[in-house]
């Protein structure tokens, strides 16, 4: 095997992670092509142009490139609009694949979008597809009611991908129940492979030097947030949790939130700022909720270990990237009891779990890390040895490559079922 053609429509790796329709989907494709390529695998990432200047063809990291393919207007549409393009998408990637004088060894398709774009490939060329979905329409439409902007053709082409790919993979326990449950997957069909963070980009920085680096006071209990600003997020879950804890304690507690669709905190460039100064000032924290702007990925380390403790607590979560990267630079991690978060974060031993849309509880356990520095400590370094053990972008590209072997083998896939990480 020597070639992988990974799909993945909206989410192009070279995007600028953190503003619109730029998140945990495009750090995966990053990563897990970086990897391969490093391995040995010429690996091209097949993504739509959304700039008019973009060449087609554009070097990456080493055997990666970066294929883009016209498909609809050549400028940023927003990816729940994207789908009446995936048919050009589909046939430029026929074209493009067959005409290809190596060939491809194995398509990955990443989101539903992308998998659509693949069929035809899958079809006419014979080439194994392997899908991972990053998310899934009906646990959205749940979650999201009337507010999803997708079609509801999505849920038939996700019905279509889950019994024509070679190999689903889930990102998480969850991820598989959900497969199951809501699609009929079979699960001897789906392999779970979770995602991961880079060791070269994540590790500890003593706490007083990143506080320095960032300007932030010395002392004081910090709490980061950290990710895309958007409603499902529950970024206004935590500053009612800093509100509880202001109200009820005399803790010197301030909230940084770190995203946004511009390095300043604009609420023109990222409404959901202006919404969540809102939610601040209503709970009377809006001068404890610092908002910094979109920061580029070789600063996130300094404020994981700035942070006394990173919070997220989304209504629902995929995977969840952004509690992966703080475990492996040290920090505590208090997470929502939903979707990857509970796989990735063990409650008591790297952190704790708390219900979304729970302010109270969450604002409990904010107060009980405050009280504990040790504790927080213990937990922190727990965390830094789970993330270096299970979820490393190393470990990720391993796995993958065995799923790759075995649909180019014919063979099928080997665990029958997920299996939790241990703690």
């Amino acid at each position: 095997m020597r070639k992988i053609a990974l799909i993945s429509e909206h989410a192009s790796p070279l995007a600028s992670v953190g503003s619109t329709d730029c998140g945990g989907q495009n750090i995966y494709v990053a990563h897990l092509a970086r990897q391969l390529g490093s391995r040995g695998y010429q690996v091209d990432v097949f993504t739509r142009r959304d700039k008019a200047l973009l060449p087609e063809v554009v070097a990456f990291a080493p055997n990666v490139r970066v294929i883009h393919v016209t498909a609809g207007p050549p400028v940023q549409i927003p990816k729940e609009q994207l789908l009446p393009y995936m048919e050009d998408f589909g046939a430029f990637l026929a074209d493009f694949v067959r005409r290809d004088a190596t060939g491809y060894d194995v398509l990955h398709a990443n989101f539903f979008m992308s998998g659509l774009a693949a069929l035809r490939a899958r079809h006419t060329l014979g080439i194994p597809l392997v899908m991972t979905f990053h998310a899934l329409g009906k646990v959205r439409r749940l979650h999201q009611g009337s507010t999803d902007g997708f079609p509801d053709d999505r849920f038939a082409i996700e019905d279509t991908l889950v019994r024509e790919a070679d190999c689903v993979v889930a990102e998480c326990p969850q991820d598989l129940d959900d497969l199951v449950s809501l699609y009929s997957a079979d699960p001897a069909r789906v392999q779970t492979v979770p995602c991961g963070f880079d060791a070269a980009e994540f590790a500890p920085v003593p706490r007083d030097a990143a506080r320095r680096a960032l300007g932030w006071p010395l002392h004081g209990f910090r709490v980061l947030q950290l990710g895309r600003l958007v409603p499902r997020k529950g970024i206004d879950n935590v500053i009612r949790a800093l509100g509880c804890l202001r109200r009820d304690t005399d803790l010197d507690a301030t909230l940084y939130v770190v995203g946004g669709n511009a390095e300043q905190p604009s609420v023109q460039a990222t409404p959901e700022i202006g919404r969540l100064q809102e939610v601040a000032s209503a709970e009377g924290v809006a001068e404890r909720v610092v908002f910094t702007g979109r920061r580029g990925r070789d600063t996130l380390r300094l404020f994981y270990s700035a942070a006394d403790v990173f919070v997220t607590t989304p209504w629902y979560e995929p995977f969840g990237i952004t509690p992966v990267e703080a475990m492996a630079c040290g920090a505590p991690v208090i997470g929502a009891d939903v979707g990857g978060i509970r796989s990735t974060v063990v409650d008591g031993h790297t952190g704790f779990l708390v219900p979304p849309k729970a302010p109270a509880a969450l604002a409990a356990r904010l107060a009980q890390l405050a009280a504990n520095p040790a504790l927080a400590r213990k937990l922190g370094e727990a965390g830094r040895r789970r993330a270096q053990a299970h979820f490393t972008w190393a470990g990720v590209a391993r796995q993958m490559e065995a799923v790759y072997a075995r649909v180019c083998a014919g063979a099928p896939v080997l665990q029958a079922g997920a299996r939790r990480v241990a703690a």
